[in-house]
């Protein structure tokens, strides 16, 4: 297929925008030419010794607009909610969270590993949006203050969230939440690694979620298209701690000014565009739902499409594969099912390409 340009000339045909189409996940960007000229300018200093003016600026910049204290690029966002745990629990502490959570599913047991706490999962009310929870459920899950039990810490709440298909929180379900769980003695922690795309939906600011919480976390190297890097922001005591687990779990970085560079660029240049990505979305959506025996698992709500596929269409691995051959990457969630994320490398030409490679492999008979 052809190399598509957008509007804003981020998307040159050059080598670092491939010519297929990537729906795997909204973290396979590329960095736009004009990003990699910000890395390649970047002022660095050596990080681990607190130096590095690009990321001493970005750590000011994020913390400011979360309106917190403090705040440290980490390299990755399970780093990112792994630091923000440690720092504030010890080990026999409980943590409060949705089933679905990323902490759960997708960080490798580092809860159990690194922090030594365990997790007291919730599930989601009738009439709830997927991922999310009410007040009502948190205090049942509060243990008695006793030497029997473990200690309940903190209520962790993901927005977007993942596997509720990149739902929002909205914003009164989330206030109320963080105040039951305060008022129950728990520390709060969003894990907002797709945060960016909660305020895109919302036209919300970063700040108006992040006021309910002690800690947040937020991700560049996803809907931001950086290459790498998130952040923790809170208070400069916890901040602190952060800094110290973020180097004894070996995330300490030296000229990481070029990473908190692109980061600074994204900031910049790829916020208000987000909701591009949620348009695609729903436009991809409504099109796969058009197709005979293709459902929606989930409201689009923001850049992600979760599709089901009857058993006549065949696996989700097996429609992967067929898609691969007509320039479109993806992966499966389960044996029936997809997710598919929109992102900077998805122009509407490719998005267009993406939607007839899929009619191609499913408007016909399953291949065996």
């Amino acid at each position: 297929m052809h190399h598509a340009h957008s509007t804003n000339g981020t998307h040159a045909s050059t080598p670092t925008v491939p010519p297929f189409v990537d729906l795997r996940s909204d973290t396979v960007t590329r960095p736009t030419p004009a990003m990699r000229q910000a890395i390649a300018t970047a002022e660095v200093g050596d990080d681990v010794l607190g130096d590095d003016p690009t990321v001493i600026a970005l750590q000011q910049r994020i913390a400011h607009l979360l309106g917190k204290p403090a705040a440290c690029f980490v390299p990755s966002g399970t780093m990112a909610n792994q630091t923000a745990i440690r720092a504030q629990t010890e080990p026999g502490d409980e943590i409060i969270c949705h089933k679905d959570s990323h902490i759960i599913h997708y960080e490798t047991g580092s809860p159990a590993a690194l922090s030594g706490v365990m997790i007291a999962p919730l599930d989601t009310p009738p009439g709830v949006e997927p991922g999310q929870f009410t007040p009502e459920q948190i205090a049942p899950l509060v243990r008695a203050r006793s030497h029997h039990f473990a200690n309940s810490k903190m209520l962790l709440i993901e927005n977007t969230h993942n596997r509720g298909g990149g739902s929002v929180w909205p914003l009164d379900r989330l206030a109320a939440c963080a105040n039951e769980a305060r008022g129950n003695g728990l520390i709060v922690h969003i894990d907002g690694a797709r945060l960016w795309n909660a305020c895109a939906a919302s036209g919300l600011a970063p700040s108006d979620f992040a006021q309910h919480a002690d800690t947040i976390s937020i991700c560049f190297s996803k809907g931001l298209g950086a290459p790498a890097g998130s952040a923790v922001v809170g208070s400069e005591k916890t901040i602190a701690r952060v800094h110290r687990f973020r180097k004894m779990f070996g995330g300490n970085m030296r000229q990481a000014g070029i990473l908190a560079a692109a980061a600074m660029h994204a900031m910049d240049h790829h916020v208000t565009r987000l909701t591009d990505d949620h348009d695609h979305a729903r436009q991809l959506g409504a099109a796969l739902a058009a197709i005979p025996g293709v459902t929606l698992a989930f409201p689009v709500y923001t850049n992600m499409v979760f599709i089901d596929l009857a058993a006549s269409l065949g696996t989700a691995a097996a429609l992967c594969e067929r898609l691969r051959v007509h320039g479109v990457i993806t992966m499966p969630g389960g044996p029936q099912r997809m997710r598919l994320v929109c992102h900077l490398d998805v122009t509407p030409q490719r998005l267009a390409h993406a939607i007839e490679a899929f009619r191609a492999c499913l408007m016909q008979p399953a291949r065996a």
